[in-house]
């Protein structure tokens, strides 16, 4: 039956006819509702009342609706009208690929992006338990997007999908009876053709067919009449491919032939088995070929051989194929590179983190979402794509449990775990500002609550966590961090110093702790956190990453540190490296210095961006002047400096010098009428607050002597008379009072044994917004000043960094999805009416204080605005305890 121009299928309006085949005709068509072009297959009246059919055309419709990928056409609506039944999918522009093929074989370079395409949406259709069995070039479009599979109209759920095995064996003996086959013959795995049950491996068998004639221009089984086709499936091998192209690599023919393997057991043994292989291939180059031996005097049998064994090592060592089905690669080191998901950066700076899982199959990482939110991602090492997973919003520092089945995470100020297929996120406890987690076998974690506690544990399934460790504050150490468990579960590696020491002659310390005990011992002095991975501590000296044996049995080094990996970055104010190893011999990490740099941007209220500061740097914690003519700022340079901004004369103007990765200014702040500067000046391993002149005319004033845990400036009051300032505790921050004039006696502004930071003061001085985590996260508060008084909340959720408009009225806080906020506020005498918080807008924002600053009319926001690394890629190394015998 044709159906004519003008005529309706329900709200689908025929435009003209595409095609006809066998199992259906197919039209253009608009649909009325939408305005939107539309491709409707009818099953053709002579065929609707053959049973077969209909059951056939039924099943294309709940294939095709349970698939959903840019390599497979969409399907939009299934329906029937006047005894006809019809599907309504995507209309896709271009040309098939059999009519591409009419003008010749591909380009390799074309051959190897279709073919990926091919591999993703083909992975995607067995993913979901549905098999093709009729993949050809004529099923197969080409368009701007990329390749698509079509006509599903074969397809059938897989074995593996379906529980009912015997049930589908009778339904494919049904379907193939009355004397025809299933499929089209050239393209036919062998199974197909003898009538057999087929699996996923049955398309694969048609994919390698269609991949030999996409770079051959040549049928893989060709033949006179439909018998003698059929039997050289059965019976014959293709010609070799460099026959037709000589210049084509063995490994490249090696992976079609792989596909075309008479047995569906020595087929790759699914579709992203050979996707890797590809994937490595385009990305190697002419470099693919070199695996292959060059063995022209040997026997074709043996090249073969060779050339199978050397791919499968190179396939097994870069992808991380199944090893149980591989060669053992002991003796190779291959190196690739793991790309974030279209739309999605790295963020670095902070080192929030990638871990590989034991097994060395998964891949968890911290990237930012096309809308601008920083997650948790989880990429298989066997598959081209991430996943980003719900619920990981700010999420830092993944770690895997010992069995793979959960990632665990810091964010909200909550340590938390996650299935990495998805699934609700877990709070187990709090964690203000973790550091660095380690799970083991017993259910036990050890994390690191803060940036200024010891190593607490805690219980799987979740609870209070209590303190494993003792900072001893005459050692320098501030911080306990980055905690990694050894193989026995009872033993552990952590960092111990402070953030701030030199790469050159570092004085933190990997210390091994035990469950057991309280007692540590130091195993080396390094600036970074360490691991323990293949018999050896992974560790940073400088920017080189090393390796260094520890004897299991008497817990200490044995034998002289090598370079592993060089350059690899660090975040050095958290004091951590970006890498991870698994148990197995694969090793991830991030290529660069330390450094990343950053802009500072201004946005107005609606996040549009106005203006940025000239040049990029590692800039942080920006504070605008009180006549908003200047902007304050602190920078890494090999050591921490603050400088100035003038906006009207566009000069940068640095106001500390001579500072290195052991000393620093950092956190200033500005006086009531921004003629001094406040800021912590770190060195001798302490911790100083100072003063100087801001126009740099006079020598720096301590205000108060340095002690050895972390102390930073928060506000200046209004009056001038007092300053505000954070110190670190084992317990997170508290919130300290500084007179300036009388005795100057420093006290606590609040007496409350939960973490307090943030401060600042309202511009009447009479009250103070600030973060505390007494819910159990960081959240924004108002309380009087200097007190007693009442609270209120602030924030609707998490908050961090508040900051008031001049004239009181509002304030705008940061969110852990990367959203400014504000909230109109209304202060009395003694209470506060607070009104609902909302978006502004998202950004991303560098550091843990000072993430933005608001100009006086509330009306232009700067922030260090961290993108993320477009480009940067993960670096990922199999069996690298290999180059340690050379």
């Amino acid at each position: 039956m044709t159906l004519s121009s003008g005529s309706r299928l329900g709200p689908y309006e025929i435009l003209a006819p595409l095609g006809a085949g066998g199992m259906g005709e197919v039209y253009r068509a608009r649909d009325t509702r939408l305005d939107r072009t539309v491709a409707i297959k009818i099953l053709p009246a002579h065929l609707s009342d053959k049973p077969m059919a209909g059951e056939r055309f039924e099943r294309e419709a709940r294939a095709i609706s349970a698939l959903s990928h840019p390599n497979i056409c969409h399907l939009y609506d299934v329906g029937s009208q006047d005894g006809l039944r019809f599907l309504v999918m995507e209309y896709l522009e271009g040309e098939t690929l059999a009519d591409r093929l009419g003008k010749g074989p591909l380009p390799l370079d074309q051959f190897l992006k279709c073919a990926l395409e091919l591999c993703e949406g083909l992975e995607a259709a067995h993913r979901s338990g549905v098999v093709h069995r009729d993949l050809k070039p004529g099923n197969i479009m080409l368009t701007k997007a990329g390749a698509k599979l079509l006509d599903f109209g074969l397809a059938k759920p897989s074995v593996a999908a379906d529980s009912g095995g015997s049930r589908l064996q009778t339904m494919s003996r049904s379907l193939t009876a009355e004397g025809s086959w299933v499929g089209t013959f050239q393209y036919m795995s062998p199974e197909q053709v003898e009538g057999k049950d087929v699996d996923a491996r049955s398309d694969i068998f048609s994919l390698g067919a269609v991949l030999y004639e996409m770079l051959t221009g040549r049928r893989a089984f060709e033949g006179k009449s439909q018998l003698s086709v059929a039997s050289a499936v059965l019976e014959k091998e293709p010609a070799s491919i460099s026959e037709a192209k000589p210049m084509t690599p063995q490994v490249l023919d090696y992976a079609i032939r792989t596909c075309l393997a008479k047995e569906p057991e020595r087929r790759w043994q699914t579709v992203r088995d050979l996707a890797h292989l590809l994937t490595w291939i385009a990305q190697s180059g002419t470099r693919a070929d070199a695996l292959a031996p060059r063995a022209g005097r040997r026997k074709a049998r043996e090249r073969w051989f060779f050339a199978a064994l050397a791919v499968t090592v190179a396939a097994l060592l870069v992808l991380g194929v199944r090893e149980a089905r591989r060669t053992p690669v002991e003796e190779n080191v291959i190196r690739g590179y793991i790309k974030p998901m279209t739309g999605s950066n790295l963020l670095l700076s902070d080192a929030s983190g990638l871990s590989l899982s034991p097994d060395g199959r998964t891949l968890a990482y911290v990237a930012s979402t096309p809308d601008r939110k920083s997650v948790l991602w989880i990429r298989p090492i066997e598959s081209l794509r991430a996943q980003p997973l719900a619920g990981t919003s700010g999420a830092k520092y993944p770690f895997w449990s010992p069995d793979g089945r959960f990632v665990g995470f810091f964010a909200g100020g909550k340590l938390k775990t996650i299935e990495p297929s998805g699934g609700p996120a877990l709070a187990l406890c709090d964690a203000a500002d973790g550091r660095g987690g380690t799970w083991n076998r017993d259910g036990i974690i050890l994390f690191a609550p803060s940036v200024n506690s010891p190593i607490h544990r805690v219980s799987t399934s979740g609870g209070v966590s209590v303190p494993v460790t003792t900072l001893e504050l005459s050692k320098n150490e501030i911080s306990h961090r980055w905690p990694y468990f050894l193989p026995d579960g009872r033993h552990f590696l952590f960092l111990a110093g402070s953030v701030f020491t030199s790469t050159e002659n570092p004085t933190n310390t990997i210390l091994l702790g035990s469950l057991d005990s309280h007692e540590t011992r130091g195993l080396m002095r390094t600036h970074a956190g360490a691991i323990y991975a293949s018999g050896h501590i992974l560790f940073l000296r400088q920017n080189t990453l090393m390796a260094q044996p520890l004897d299991l049995t008497r817990l200490e080094l044995a034998g002289d540190a090598v370079p592993v990996a060089d350059p690899v970055q660090e975040a050095e104010i958290f004091s951590r490296g970006l890498f991870s190893a698994s148990e197995n011999g694969r090793l991830a990490y991030v290529e660069g210095r330390a450094g990343a740099e950053r802009q500072l941007v201004w946005y107005d209220r609606s996040g549009k961006q106005v203006g940025t500061v000239p040049g990029n740097g590692a800039y942080a914690s920006p504070r605008i002047s009180p006549d908003g003519k200047r902007v304050l700022f602190y920078l890494d340079s090999g050591g921490y400096d603050i400088w100035t901004y003038d906006i009207v004369r566009g000069v940068k103007t640095p106001q500390t010098f001579g500072s290195s990765s052991a000393q620093g200014n950092i956190f200033p702040v500005w006086s009531p009428d921004g003629k001094r500067i406040a800021y912590t000046s770190y060195h001798d391993g302490k911790y100083f607050l100072s003063q100087k002149v801001s126009d740099g005319s006079s020598e720096a004033e301590v205000l108060l002597e340095g002690i050895d845990r972390y102390r930073f400036p928060s506000d200046w009051s209004p009056d001038g008379k007092t300053l505000m300032y954070h110190e670190g505790s084992q317990g997170g921050w508290s919130i300290w009072v500084l007179p300036l004039t009388g005795d100057r006696k420093p006290h606590p502004f609040l007496k409350i044994p939960v973490s307090l930071r943030d401060a600042t003061f309202s511009p009447d001085g009479k009250w103070v917004a600030y973060c505390s985590t007494e819910s159990g996260e960081y959240k924004v508060y108002i309380a009087p000043f200097p007190g007693p008084g009442g609270k209120w909340l602030v924030s609707s959720g998490a908050g961090y960094s508040p900051r008031w408009r001049r004239d009181g009225r509002e304030i705008f806080y940061f969110s852990p999805d990367n959203e400014v906020m504000a909230v109109d506020v209304k202060p009395a005498v003694n209470l506060v009416e607070v009104g609902t918080a909302h978006p502004l807008f998202e950004t991303f924002s560098y550091g843990v204080f000072g993430r933005f600053d608001v100009t006086p009319d509330g009306q232009r926001f700067i922030v260090p605005f961290e993108p993320g690394e477009p480009g940067t890629a993960i670096t990922l190394v199999v069996n690298w305890p290999a180059d340690l015998k050379r």
